[in-house]
């Protein structure tokens, strides 16, 4: 080959190792993005807090009570978080003698838990053991 044209294959090697590099970067980004939107889309509705402060009325009562509650919350899809029966300390205000918090895939399934026949099922051993102070749904968008 002639000098010249040794030369201009050259540099049209080289442009095309750019172009390919280019190429490259383009579907890795393109791969990112679609994995970042994917991830976005299964996320859906944000985690969802369960939180009930209660008072006591019967101990052996309320003991068994949160025996079988645990496997009807996990049945229907939550995790018990924090069960707070001992000491509690005020940083400000008055602090709850008892409260629990458990965490839901979504506000939906913390609702349906609540409204569920085996929730409703306990409704008359709950009245005898607890005393359900106030109980609330946190949404939390970050999680």
């Amino acid at each position: 080959m002639a000098p010249q044209v040794q030369r201009d294959a050259s540099k049209l090697g080289g442009i095309m190792r750019v172009q390919g590099k280019i190429v490259v970067a383009a579907l890795a980004g393109a791969a990112l993005g679609a994995m970042a939107m994917e991830g976005l889309r299964a996320q859906g509705k944000p985690k969802a807090y369960l939180v009930t402060e209660s008072e006591v009325i019967d101990a052996a009562s309320a003991t068994a009570l949160s025996e079988q509650t645990g496997p009807i919350i996990r049945a229907a899809g939550g995790r018990t978080l924090v069960t707070a029966r001992g000491t509690v300390s005020a940083v400000q205000g008055a602090a709850p003698a008892r409260f629990s918090v458990s965490e839901w895939e979504n506000i939906d399934k913390a609702k349906a838990y609540i409204n569920s026949p085996d929730r409703k099922a306990l409704e008359s051993k709950r009245e005898k053991a607890i005393k359900i102070v106030r109980q609330f749904i946190v949404e939390d968008p970050l999680n």
